[in-house]
């Protein structure tokens, strides 16, 4: 029997601070970085769930490198500490066992493909999304975002490098800073178990 793909959260992360990533409009995005709140623009909804993603490369296949459409034109890094971040991750319920009483309070855990710089699927990894409900929205934006980053021109800059230079390695990526240097977000086993990753 074939091995299962490893359900794994790579994330850029430092002792205190963990980062996530989303895509939004340049009206929302551009509010957000000014008043470092991500619902400093009324187009943003506090009442709709949202997807952070600690991958980069599965945030740059999302959206397309910010190319995708004008709804996600612009790349913002989120920044969490861990303890925000695991307390998202201990309320969560995996997207599959998703009920009517968990369904509007709840966060969610999805697991995908990874993906590589070039948008190529990993077969072997599964990556994490995480979907935050409207019952924790306003906690999030208010409480849980330590800072933002409008990060589209990293994006950019490393979809032109690609094209560029097909022989581009990852490291060659890191190096010039297109790249986050991501590592294995290690989270205790009774976490891991209640995500499905052990």
């Amino acid at each position: 029997m074939a091995n299962q793909p490893s359900k794994q959260i790579r994330a850029l992360y430092d002792d205190d601070i963990v980062t996530v990533y989303q895509a939004y409009s340049s009206t929302i995005a551009s509010a957000a970085v000014k008043e470092q709140k991500l619902s400093a623009s009324p187009a943003f909804k506090l009442d709709r769930m949202s997807w952070i993603k600690p991958s980069w490369c599965w945030m740059m296949y999302r959206c397309g490198y910010s190319y995708k459409d004008t709804r996600q034109e612009c790349v913002l890094a989120l920044r969490m500490k861990h303890e925000h971040f695991q307390k998202l991750l201990a309320g969560a319920t995996l997207a599959q066992n998703v009920t009517p009483s968990t369904h509007r309070d709840s966060a969610r855990v999805q697991w995908d493909p990874e993906r590589g710089p070039r948008l190529e699927r990993l077969e072997d990894v599964r990556s994490i999304q995480i979907g935050i409900p409207a019952a924790l929205m306003k906690v999030w934006v208010d409480e849980w975002i330590e800072s933002i980053e409008d990060v589209t021109e990293k994006a950019r800059s490393m979809r032109s490098m690609l094209d560029s230079d097909t022989d581009v390695t990852s490291e060659e990526l890191i190096f010039r800073g297109l790249l986050p240097r991501e590592r294995e977000y290690a989270i205790p086993t009774e976490l891991a178990q209640h995500l499905g990753m052990v």
